[in-house]
């Protein structure tokens, strides 16, 4: 979206991917697009839609960020159908909403349960249909600047497994995630943090970076499917929660919205039933909505139906699912203008998962997409103008030089497989970082970071630069190590609960807390600061009431 925008706007663009143009983790985004449209419930508006989102964010949104994504929802919603996407019909012809956990109405306009899908299919077109150049399979390691400004990104080309230098005025991040940093976690392989940490090698600074949601549903079994997303959209359509004593146990956490609370809840009820016992045999519980007629589930939850089929050989028209939270989104990112989506570095933007403000302490369900669609054309928007304004500038020979013998050290040392320093932080993270976190283990898992930052500089990689496996493990690792830095010297920070960060040593949430944990970089350490968030305008609070 940023790229159709700013192309529009005159601005020669060069879109950059680690995976296929279309392939993006978007595609796995299954249930919706949040847009007060009011189809099919009338007293919806965007001021429903503003509180939902402020009050699910425990109030330490950007309220500019998120008056102007309820404000802009419907326009995004015409703009895609322009574009030729899809979306499901009500009986008179509007667009269909359902239901998702935390919303006062039902305001998720979806495709099924493959919106990310149409949604990117739709926007592939456009960026093919404006010939906007597009280099694939390509892995960005670093933004250049010079002084406080970008002039350039070099990478790998996966392809060749050659270093490239492109020199430009504006960078725009839309790198999504990082819950892959967890072990188990509902994301593509490529989702590492890859922009979170390029963001911080620059200059920029981050915010809110303790905040990592886990969607209460994944995956658990089999073992190659574990994490894999179980779309809200079962839930939203009827679908039950029920532990291995058939008990449905949502009632004893939130009785008024059960299975449709927000996402910190559930999660951490799932969680609960299955370490006092009340799992089942995988460690997971169940989710069932085969009480419902096969043809509704089939027209509902088509991608659902096949993904248990092919990978646990389950009809979930017939039978229960077995489910468990998986690391899902980030809440935290780059600090970002409210109004232009610019950094604090000149020139560098940022859009979608991976610029913060939007959905502070907790998302809600339907509003990645949204987030994504509206900060991705202001992203565009602005980069464009401001590149019109700026002179070029460029990437000196020497700083191309000193990367490519960063990237390819590990080709020349024997040591350890990158793959296992892997693992060994994925794992780190789900236990001691996870979905209840408190100090000992916070301190351990910082420690232990420290300890796996000097390993990684035994890594080794051996064979060809061309589609090197464990030369892409070892730039992701190279990312994920600050990205866990600051996810957990944030947790640590926040002596408190609040959303989807839950201590269990600091239960009560606090005014005190009403802060957003701002990080950057100092030399070769983090240092974290306390930033006030800004106060809500009188003609917002009455919204909230």
């Amino acid at each position: 979206m940023a790229a159709i925008e700013a192309a529009d706007l005159g601005a020669e663009v060069v879109v950059i991917g680690k995976t296929l143009l279309g392939k993006a983790h978007t595609v796995m985004a299954e249930g919706g697009i949040n847009a007060a449209l009011g189809n099919v419930d009338s007293p919806d508006n965007w001021t429903v839609h503003f509180a939902d989102t402020m009050k699910e964010g425990q109030m330490i949104n950007n309220w500019q960020m998120v008056e102007t994504i309820t404000k802009e929802a419907p326009k995004i919603i015409k703009k895609l159908e322009s574009y030729g996407a899809l979306f499901d019909r009500t009986p008179e012809g509007k667009v269909m909403q359902r239901a998702f956990g935390g919303q006062s109405f039902r305001r998720t306009c979806h495709i099924a349960d493959r919106t990310g899908l149409e949604i990117m299919q739709a926007l592939s077109a456009e960026v093919r249909r404006r010939n906007i150049k597009n280099i694939e399979e390509c892995i960005i390691t670093k933004i250049v600047r010079i002084k406080n400004k970008v002039v350039g990104a070099l990478g790998i080309s996966l392809r060749s497994g050659e270093i490239i230098s492109i020199d430009c005025k504006a960078i725009i991040l839309a790198t999504g995630g990082l819950a892959r940093v967890y072990s188990r976690s509902t994301n593509a392989w490529e989702t590492v943090g890859d922009g979170y940490a390029l963001a911080l090698d620059a200059g920029a600074e981050l915010q809110d970076m303790e905040m990592v949601q886990f969607h209460p549903t994944g995956m658990v079994y089999p073992e190659s499917a574990e994490g894999l997303l179980v779309t809200e959209s079962v839930r939203g359509e009827g679908g039950i929660l029920l532990n291995a004593k058939n008990e449905r146990f949502m009632s004893c956490y939130d009785p008024a919205r059960m299975e449709l609370s927000t996402r910190d809840v559930v999660a951490r009820a799932i969680f609960k039933e299955i370490v006092e016992g009340r799992g089942t045999r995988h460690n997971g519980v169940w989710l069932d909505i085969s009480h419902k007629p096969k043809d509704f589930i089939e027209k509902k939850l088509p991608k659902m139906i096949g993904k248990f089929k092919d990978f646990a050989d389950i009809d979930i028209t017939k039978e229960k699912m077995e489910v468990a939270p998986s690391a899902h989104y980030a809440m935290g990112g780059l600090c970002v203008h409210s109004e232009t989506c610019q950094s604090s570095v000149e020139g560098l933007f940022a859009a979608g998962e991976v610029a913060a403000g939007v959905h502070g302490a907790n998302r809600l369900g339907g509003n990645s997409l949204l987030d994504i669609l509206v900060f991705g054309r202001i992203s565009g928007r602005n980069a464009a103008l401001y590149a019109t304004h700026k002179e070029s500038g460029e990437i000196l020979p020497r700083v191309l030089k000193q990367e490519e013998q960063r990237l390819c050290r590990p080709f020349e040392r024997q040591g350890v497989r990158a793959i296992d320093i892997k693992k060994r932080l994925q794992s780190l993270m789900w236990t001691n970082a996870g979905i209840v976190r408190n100090e000992t283990q916070l301190n351990f898992a910082l420690k232990e970071i420290k300890n796996i930052k000097k390993d990684a500089e035994r890594i080794e990689v051996r064979g060809s630069r061309v589609y090197n496996h464990d030369w892409i493990q070892y730039i992701d690792v190279m990312a994920m190590i600050p990205v866990c830095e600051m996810i957990v010297s944030s947790a640590l920070m926040r002596k408190e609960s609040r959303g989807a960060h839950y201590r269990s040593d600091y239960l009560e949430k606090k005014d005190l807390w009403l802060k957003n944990i701002v990080v950057r970089k100092d030399g070769e350490n983090l240092k974290l600061l306390l930033r006030p968030v800004p106060e809500v305008p009188e003609r917002l609070k009455v919204f909230l009431k």
